[in-house]
């Protein structure tokens, strides 16, 4: 219990917010309390687990700034299985600081969690490095585009450059491939370029693919699980990939 995994890329518009967010609506599914840190300043993960990123008291910034970890711990609107560290701008300030302070504050609460989600912003500055110095486990997320899959290889390296100076406990556990369309001869292309550069084993199974609804989820703020038949192949791709996190960080 308790294993905290990092989500990430320096590349925005990928849909790290909506893995993480997928992630965490198939584990309510499944009965398994999960805690969501939004560690982006833009806090859209906040916002679509039904908090106000404005009305916010405690922060995951100030978490970072020394805040008790407990007052910043929301339940979200989504399920009571589904917890929250919101984010907020006030985040930007934080692009500098020990790294190792999120993971002192993290330690006091994943035991009580199946797992903690880290949803790290764009870039791989102070945010991203405290998140991997939080993290057990680092999940990069892509899609198969040419702009989605540039700098993969500087994610890499911020994960081994974390593991070398403040967390030798850090595995890259794998990589999530988002918005996979159902025909595209370049998305085929591109998924080819990410097993060379990662290898097959690297890339989670199955793919997550590109739907409409998986964006209506994210404007309603509802969980994908709540749209049923309507979003049958977004939901069996989250469940598999919630099974995997489960089996990573036993």
């Amino acid at each position: 219990m308790g294993s905290t995994v990092a989500l990430l890329n320096q590349k925005g518009g990928v849909g790290k917010t909506t893995v993480t967010l997928g992630l965490a609506s198939a584990a309510a599914a499944r009965g398994d309390r999960v805690l969501v840190v939004d560690l982006d300043p833009q806090a859209s993960a906040t916002w679509v687990l039904g908090v106000d990123p404005a009305l916010v008291e405690v922060s995951s910034a100030d978490v970072m700034a020394r805040a008790d970890i407990a007052d910043a711990i929301l339940e979200s609107a989504w399920s009571e299985s589904v917890h929250l560290v919101p984010g907020s701008a006030h985040l930007q300030s934080r692009e500098s600081g020990s790294p190792a302070r999120l993971r002192r504050a993290l330690d006091r609460v994943a035991p009580s969690y199946r797992a903690v989600l880290l949803d790290c912003p764009p870039s791989l500055g102070n945010l991203t490095t405290s998140a991997l110095a939080a993290a057990d486990h680092a999940v990069i997320v892509v899609e198969p585009s040419s702009l989605g899959l540039r700098g993969i290889g500087a994610v890499a390296d911020l994960i081994d450059d974390v593991w070398d100076s403040h967390n030798a406990e850090l595995e890259l556990s794998g990589v999530i491939v988002n918005r996979v369309p159902a025909v595209s001869g370049e998305a085929e292309r591109r998924y080819d370029e990410l097993t060379r550069i990662v290898g097959k084993k690297a890339i989670w199974q199955p793919v997550i693919p590109q739907r409409v609804v998986v964006n209506q989820a994210i404007g309603d703020r509802r969980p994908i699980h709540s749209y049923g038949s309507r979003a049958a192949d977004v939901i069996v791709a989250f469940d598999a990939l919630w099974a995997k996190v489960r089996r990573t960080i036993r």
